[in-house]
């Protein structure tokens, strides 16, 4: 049976997120008080997703299946009600999986497992660790973050200039904890072994701790004056 998700709050973070998780064959419920606003959810999404009530109200969540959700993502706008949603999701429903989202960036330490939110999306940090991260790493791009954080997917051309360009992947030196898992040459996709020579403008895919990633950006960038 596909993953439940159930979202409290229809704004436009719950709407965006019950689409795409829907596209993707998440079963998903959808709770919203604000009858005007779930008047305009049922022109994006299907009225058997849609639920009218207070999702801080423990009845509203149990007939809404809340215990067989494997999932729950508290993003209605207010901190306060975000807090309280994941408090009874994790306290009286055990649900496995609660994320919460973070409206005012100084109430993100409450945003915490005690509080029982495994993952806090707080848009405002989001943004700021991103720039941060793409002003120090040039052409570098995260795909994905791994274990809260811990690991990055990320993809960098290497510079024809790099010191790893005509040398095996063996003989250079990496990260400790990274792994090269793909490279992207001439739109082929070549698995690295330990004899595979790098090329100037192979696109690496490397999995790498999110303390070595400016490490791995300075190997596979241009070579030092």
């Amino acid at each position: 049976m596909a993953t439940m998700v159930m979202i409290i709050g229809g704004g436009k973070v719950g709407s965006y997120l019950a689409s795409l998780l829907m596209s993707q064959g998440y079963r998903v419920k959808v709770i919203e008080q604000d009858r005007e606003e779930l008047a305009r959810l049922k022109r994006d999404l299907p009225p058997e997703v849609l639920v009218l009530g207070n999702g801080t109200d423990p009845n509203v969540l149990e007939s809404c299946g809340i215990r067989q959700a494997n999932v729950v993502a508290a993003v209605t706008g207010q901190d306060e009600t975000n807090l309280v949603v994941a408090s009874l999701a994790r306290s009286e429903f055990g649900v496995p999986r609660i994320i919460g989202r973070v409206n005012n960036p100084r109430n993100a330490w409450l945003f915490t497992p005690e509080m029982g939110i495994d993952v806090a999306v707080n848009q405002a940090n989001l943004m700021a660790h991103l720039i941060a991260e793409e002003m120090s790493l040039g052409d570098m791009m995260t795909l994905l973050k791994l274990r809260k954080g811990q690991f990055s997917l990320v993809e960098e051309k290497i510079d024809p200039t790099a010191l790893v360009v005509g040398r095996r992947v063996r003989d250079v030196q990496l990260p400790e904890d990274c792994q090269l898992v793909a490279i992207i040459r001439q739109g082929q996709l070549v698995v690295p072994r330990g004899d595979t020579v790098l090329q100037g403008t192979d696109e690496v895919l490397a999995i790498v701790h999110a303390s070595q990633v400016a490490q791995l950006a300075a190997i596979l960038g241009p070579q030092a004056a």
